[in-house]
């Protein structure tokens, strides 16, 4: 591996439409963070740069929806990002946004830049023009009837009915979503930044030279470079964004893709600007002493290990990317996260909802990190985590060791006896974790370093629980001396080991040992706190999270189901016509409910056995979960097909069909006629 000088950290810029939510801290914030306090706890040159992205038509179309100027948007969400980001502890260097001056020149000069060199290709195309607002239309902002369902809502660019990407030219009946008037294509020209003319060095460069990447980046990296590179658009035809400043280019800014990733540079001459100890930004990004880390989720992979590489290989004088640790996904109850259906844990509502429980958060996510596949989320996994490993296991071991030690030597370290041979099995144990966490945040495996982190804890609760100084003390206080000075070393080092992980309970635990200095170097020393050393008030280190706690947050999830059923209900589209003849096929019949049963081992079968005025028969339908007392419909009459096949369903012949109706909240109900009638009579 390249010996560095300096390591220069990015971590996605959050899109300021919304709050930042647990996705995005599984999936970029926790792990970069991670990384960045751990080369800092090394003693390494580093910057964690960080900011808003603040352009794009997801802006736009929010902020006509709300009346207000997309300014108004992102000045919002910044603001709610930034604080919500520090409060957690994310350690930027930088926070800053694509709005600022000092962006807009930056992106403005690396366009400039590419433009004379040639770099671009200008091609001429049609698209969509609503004459009415007098404007080129982002597919976001078209609607029309989707050819593959006859979705009557579908986006210029995707379907959300039946989930297919479109393009606006697909649409049938396309109508602007601005005017509600039908778009005409007009010719407009854009500039497109030739991929394809990079494939070659891009190829090598990452299938050949970066087999070290992630399975997960470097596989999408070469499907994507077999498929073969196309010239992608650097403008577009919009009103919010950066003008391309060239002549000609009136109404077009740049493509918040292109604009985006500059910001990495942007915010980086801002803070070496405000900090000129950190030398030149020139430094950060054109020195080959410098490595560069890109943290993102899984749908950037393409910008940040192809896009944004050739631009800075076009533009010639930036270094490229050393390693981009991408994640996967993080779902929320076994359901995909989503921000339009407000499917998320919110990090602003978290802090305020577990105030002080930040490294519980924390801790979580990184124990579930979707490293190598997506993961799952879910409360009951939260709060065990917290009661059975924070609690129980860390926490207890240190409450532990600084109470008996303000209990016995009046929170003064005592003196270290005579070891063991349980005792140097131990300290040989506890040696043993630094190399084996370092060995793990290297290569950026976050999940399997705090698990290696947290069994430096199982190994001094356990060394406690065996050597019992509380009832040792009883007999053979030199003993207990020697017990509880190798159980403040162990504690000791937990501060250090945790302090990437863990930064708040870190920082407690120190405080409680008086431990003023401390460096990554140190981790596995037995001799971090000095014989006669006075230690802090013993506090504890994390708390148990109740039941209601819990409930309480999964029951805002149920709610937020709830009211998206609601608002999304709309009945059926009406199916295919049939003839009057097809529908006297069916013989619709009323009958008396006599028995009514769940099906054993079925969860969603009731069995019922019907007076249908013929005799009787026995018909199974699928409704128990809408009627979980079955026995209160006996005496009731209902509607069925009488002319079905018979079926067999879990070994039971079902003689025909139940006829029910599906409520908005997804809820069953059987049709039945509203008066008492002769059972067996026809429906029609």
């Amino acid at each position: 591996m390249k010996d560095f000088k300096r390591t220069l950290i990015t971590s996605a810029l959050p899109y300021a439409n919304g709050p930042v939510h647990i996705g995005h801290l599984a999936g970029v914030y926790v792990p970069a963070d991670i990384y960045a306090r751990y080369l800092r706890l090394k003693g390494e040159s580093v910057l964690f740069i960080g900011g808003s992205d603040e352009h794009g038509v997801p802006i736009t179309i929010k902020a006509k929806k709300e009346g207000v100027t997309p300014q108004d948007i992102v000045d919002r969400y910044h603001g709610i990002i930034k604080k919500s980001f520090e409060e957690f502890g994310i350690s930027f260097d930088v926070y800053s946004r694509t709005t600022s001056k000092m962006h807009h020149d930056t992106a403005s000069e690396f366009f400039k830049t590419l433009y004379d060199k040639g770099e671009f290709v200008e091609k001429t195309s049609e698209q969509y023009y609503d004459e009415e607002a007098k404007q080129f239309l982002a597919d976001r902002y078209i609607t029309g009837t989707c050819p593959h369902c006859n979705n009557v809502g579908a986006y210029g660019d995707q379907c959300e009915a039946c989930g297919t990407s479109l393009s606006p030219l697909d649409l049938i009946d396309p109508k602007s979503a601005i005017s509600g008037s039908k778009p005409v294509l007009r010719e407009t020209k854009h500039w497109y930044l030739p991929l394809d003319k990079h494939e070659t060095w891009l190829r090598q460069w990452i299938v050949e030279d970066h087999k070290e990447w992630k399975t997960n980046v470097y596989g999408q990296c070469k499907s994507w470079l077999d498929m073969g590179l196309q010239p992608r658009a650097v403008s577009r035809d919009l009103d919010w964004g950066i003008p391309v400043p060239v002549p000609g280019a009136e109404g077009k800014v740049l493509y918040v893709w292109f604009d985006a990733p500059i910001g990495y540079i942007s915010n980086t001459k801002e803070l070496c600007e405000a900090r000129p100890e950190l030398g030149s930004w020139e430094t950060w990004w054109k020195d080959e002493s410098t490595r560069m880390l890109h943290f993102i989720g899984k749908d950037n992979i393409v910008f940040h290990c192809i896009v944004f590489p050739a631009m800075l290989k076009a533009e010639g004088s930036y270094i490229l990317p050393d390693n981009v640790p991408s994640n996967e996904f993080l779902n929320l109850e076994g359901d995909k996260i989503s921000t339009s259906r407000n499917w998320a844990v919110w990090l602003h509502e978290y802090l305020q909802d577990f105030p002080g429980k930040q490294d519980v958060l924390r801790y979580v996510l990184t124990a579930n990190a979707p490293e190598t596949k997506d993961n799952d989320f879910t409360w009951k996994d939260f709060q065990t985590r917290n009661n059975s490993e924070l609690v129980a296991i860390f926490g207890n071991f240190v409450n532990r060791a600084l109470v008996l030690t303000q209990k016995y030597f009046d929170g003064v370290v005592p003196v270290c006896g005579e070891l063991t041979d349980y005792d140097q099995q131990t300290l040989k144990e506890f040696a043993d974790v630094k190399q084996e966490v370092e060995k793990l945040l290297d290569v950026f495996k976050f999940r399997d370093a705090q698990k290696e982190a947290m069994n430096l804890a199982r190994i001094g609760n356990k060394y406690l629980a065996d050597t019992e100084p509380w009832k040792v003390s009883k007999t053979d206080m030199v003993r207990t001396a020697t017990i509880l000075h190798i159980s403040l070393q162990i504690a000791a080092n937990l501060a250090i080991a945790f302090e990437p992980f863990l930064p708040f309970a870190a920082e407690k635990l120190r405080s409680m040992l008086n431990l003023k200095t401390f460096n990554w170097n140190e981790l596995g020393h037995i001799d971090l706190l000095k014989t006669g050393d006075k230690l802090g008030t013993p506090e504890l280190l994390f708390e148990k999270i109740e039941d209601a706690e819990v409930e309480a947050q999964v029951q805002k999830l149920l709610d937020t189901k709830k009211a998206n059923e609601l608002a999304n209900y709309k009945p059926n589209a009406v199916k295919e016509l049939v003839s009057f003849d097809d529908f006297m096929k069916l013989d619709i019949r009323v009958a008396k409910v006599l028995e009514c049963t769940k099906v054993p081992k079925a969860d969603k079968l009731l069995q019922f056995k019907l007076d249908d005025g013929m005799g009787g028969r026995t018909i199974l339908s699928g409704i128990a979960q809408s009627y979980p007392n079955p026995e209160e419909l006996v005496g009731t009459q209902v509607c069925f097909i009488a002319n079905f096949p018979t079926r067999k369903l879990k070994g039971i012949d079902s003689e025909g069909m139940i006829l029910s109706a599906e409520n908005s909240d997804g809820k069953l109900v059987l049709v039945s006629p509203s008066k008492l009638v002769t059972n067996g009579v026809n429906v029609g």
